[in-house]
């Protein structure tokens, strides 16, 4: 069981800053990593696409035989986790629970104040905020910004990208009157746009959920034992655009290489 690679599904190329911080944390796993590229974005989606896309998504990685799901995905995470844990049938985790509490233990200790920033179907969930109040968090801030995916997989993170700081202002302008004391970016999309959000609320700490949910995994993984010190390497599937993935991924990857994409048909799963 130990030796079964670690399985990481998001709706594109987002998920990528969730693993390189995985493979950081540990380098002896082996990785399974499927990217939907071929049907993002997942957040304008309705809940019941969301989740026939995450069972999909998660029944191919059962049958590469992972024995745990990091679901590097917001949207997912906010609307159907508990769906993909009935069906897994090995531990998962989201990009929900880890950040929350990392958002928490900061507001705590300055004016309890924490903004969510999303896609749509996220923010709409409730899911962060929900965690965010059990963790006696007493003011949030919950602001969708759609166009961001977009962004990124098209490449636009330049910090003096005009176009990208007028679509990042537009969103973040009413956040940043309220001062958060910390910003999850609740998509893994958006570390990406960090240097550019960053800019707009330079009084914040910006929260990387999917990096909180690579640390989530590798501690359940100390609890139960399964922690893998033979392993190292990395496998990356598509639903699409090969090409694109492979050119694109070593600009979320730090200091990771891609050097074959395998395109699956996620439809037969």
């Amino acid at each position: 069981m130990k030796k079964l690679p670690i399985g990481v599904f998001d709706s594109g190329l987002g998920g990528l800053t969730a693993l390189s911080e995985l493979h950081k944390l540990l380098p002896d796993e082996d990785i399974i990593y499927f990217g939907d590229n071929a049907r993002i974005p997942y957040g304008t989606k309705s809940p019941e696409i969301i989740k026939k896309f995450a069972l999909q998504d998660t029944r191919f990685l059962l049958s590469e035989g992972v024995k745990a799901i990091l679901v590097a995905c917001g949207t997912v995470s906010s609307n159907c986790l508990d769906e993909v844990k009935a069906l897994a049938g090995v531990p998962v985790v989201g990009v929900i629970d880890g950040a929350a509490r990392v958002a928490a233990e900061i507001a705590s200790n300055k004016h309890g104040r924490v903004a969510v920033l999303g896609t749509s179907a996220t923010i709409k969930s409730g899911a962060f905020e929900q965690a965010l109040r059990a963790q006696g968090v007493r003011e949030i801030i919950n602001r969708a910004c759609p166009m961001f995916v977009p962004l990124v997989e098209n490449w636009h993170p330049d910090v003096d990208d005009a176009a990208t700081n007028a679509i990042v202002a537009e969103y973040l302008s009413s956040v940043g009157e309220k001062s958060p004391d910390a910003v999850i970016l609740g998509c893994t999309h958006y570390p990406l746009l960090a240097s550019v959000i960053g800019r707009h609320l330079p009084d914040s700490e910006l929260i990387s959920s999917g990096a909180c949910a690579a640390h989530e995994l590798k501690r359940l993984l100390e609890e139960r034992g399964l922690l893998n010190t033979e392993g190292g390497s990395i496998s990356y599937y598509t639903s699409g655009g090969e090409k694109m993935f492979s050119e694109n991924a070593s600009r979320f990857l730090d200091e990771l290489s891609v050097d074959s994409v395998t395109r699956i048909d996620i439809e037969n799963y």
